[in-house]
């Protein structure tokens, strides 16, 4: 059975998103794929699509690059909900000047009351070089921020590296 709220935190490319779908599909829940990404350019649009594809049929879409909390209030006990991603989630937020505390308590008492499992797939953004900008580290902070909060709050974290899971917290559904 899937924990109440799970965490799938990796670096760019780790398989991440990947793992996090095959928790979801092992569920047997009806599934919900809550995507964050905008396609603000052709190679996050075809990197949507290619997300798109790889995940293949048998997923309701709800497209929600802000508001997290109707999708996640309008899912059933029958449902399974994968939130992909809160790191794009939260670029979206701070490119449109978004109260983050504000927003990330939404978030927060949205996944609570949600009353499907939820997959939350995020990105590990501090084991670089600091960053140059005064954006990027902000950037940075804030993720950092948000990845604690979400562990905190998490049942189950499996981080994922070059495609493997290592669990940080919880126990992984058999």
């Amino acid at each position: 059975m899937l924990a109440d709220l799970t965490l799938i935190i990796g670096g760019a490319a780790s398989g991440k998103s990947d793992f996090a779908e095959g928790l979801v599909m092992a569920c047997g829940n009806s599934r919900i794929y809550l995507a964050t990404a905008q396609a603000h350019d052709g190679e996050m649009a075809a990197k949507i699509s290619r997300h798109q594809k790889t995940r293949g049929d048998g997923w309701r879409t709800v497209e929600a690059p802000l508001e997290l909390s109707p999708a996640l209030a309008s899912a059933s006990k029958n449902d399974v909900v994968l939130l992909d991603c809160a790191t794009l989630w939260l670029t979206n937020q701070m490119m449109t000047g978004s109260d983050l505390e504000t927003a990330q308590d939404a978030l927060q008492k949205a996944l609570a009351s949600c009353k499907a499992p939820v997959v939350v797939v995020t990105n590990e953004v501090g084991a670089g070089i600091v960053p140059e900008n005064k954006l990027a580290r902000q950037f940075r902070e804030a993720q950092g921020r948000l990845n604690q909060r979400l562990a905190a709050h998490a049942d189950l974290a499996v981080m994922v590296v070059a495609g493997l899971p290592m669990v940080l917290k919880g126990t992984l559904p058999t």
